[in-house]
């Protein structure tokens, strides 16, 4: 199994001390250059925005600035240039594997797939593949789209997995894309589309920033079961990986990560003081006490 075989490599790994005469790939690279480049999303909120300072902030970025630490005091650097740049669906993975980005800080789904272009740290966030719709139209089950048009967007699980869904029961609906999550919401929104699928953490995120959140809900009905977020870096690169697992490892097993994630999602976040009302599941918490990089939903109790 995929999983269990990187497990393997890093656990020799983690028995090996990285020296600095012994770098190479990612680790080397920051060394040379004196500078990291973190792959963020604009509108992600609340894993990685653009705020109204025009400042990338959200949980993500948070847990992102501590691996960041934990690479400063690897390569013993007094200082680090952390810059930015701006990642899609569609573009986070292409990249990621030509070294633009170092490190993608957002809402990226880990998935046996994607593990064969990319590696993940440890899981950061659980999400499950729901719709939201207007509460009028009284559409709660995948079912109920039969004959509909239904949006996504392009480059993610979620529309994978409404074309498979629409395929296997034959649903005929009619598959939209857009190019991010705005502009699927938008498209509810102006009625262009009936539904639009994505994580539901997302459109829990989307309904809260709306004109009028009493308009919509979100399906029961899922295309998933929960699915693990994690921090996305390059594959095959086993040093890095093991200085990125080591911090986040760290981090989900001391008490600051249920503060950072109360801050973003219990708690009123920029630039509007939304407040999701998302408690820490208690899945993720256990997932926190045991932190894990694997993809399969069924290994956190979906």
């Amino acid at each position: 199994m995929r999983c269990l075989t990187t497990a393997a490599i890093l656990a020799v790994a983690f028995a090996v001390p990285v020296h600095a005469e012994e770098l190479s790939g990612t680790l080397k690279k920051i060394k040379d250059t004196g500078a990291i480049t973190l792959g963020i999303r604009d509108s992600a909120v609340p894993f990685s925005y653009i705020d109204d300072k025009q400042k990338i902030v959200g949980y993500a970025v948070d847990i992102c600035m501590k691996i960041i630490d934990e690479i400063k005091g690897e390569l013993k650097l007094d200082k680090l240039e952390v810059n930015e740049n701006i990642v899609t669906s569609s573009t986070r993975i292409p990249l990621m594997a030509n070294g633009t980005v170092d490190l993608e800080c957002g809402s990226t789904t880990n998935n046996a797939d994607r593990q064969k272009q990319v590696w993940f740290t440890n899981t950061h966030f659980l999400t499950a593949s729901r719709f939201v719709s207007k509460k009028a139209l009284k559409l709660d089950q995948v079912d109920d789209l039969k004959g509909k048009a239904v949006v996504s967007v392009s480059g993610t699980t979620n529309i994978t997995q409404l074309n498979k869904a629409n395929a296997a029961r034959s649903l005929g609906i009619t598959v939209m894309n857009a190019k991010d999550v705005p502009e699927a919401f938008l498209m509810v929104e102006t009625d262009r589309a009936v539904a639009f699928v994505m994580d539901d953490i997302q459109l829990a995120a989307m309904i809260a920033s709306s004109k009028d959140p009493s308009l919509y809900a979100i399906s029961t009905g899922a295309f998933s079961d929960p699915e693990p977020y994690g921090i996305m870096l390059r594959k095959d690169d086993v040093p890095f990986k093991t200085v990125v697992d080591r911090a986040t490892a760290k981090l989900y097993k001391s008490p600051e990560i249920e503060t950072i994630y109360n801050r973003w999602f219990m708690e009123p976040v920029p630039p509007r003081g939304l407040n999701f009302h998302v408690p820490l599941p208690a899945s993720l918490k256990k997932s926190f006490e045991n932190p894990s990089d694997n993809p399969d939903p069924a290994s956190y109790g979906g």
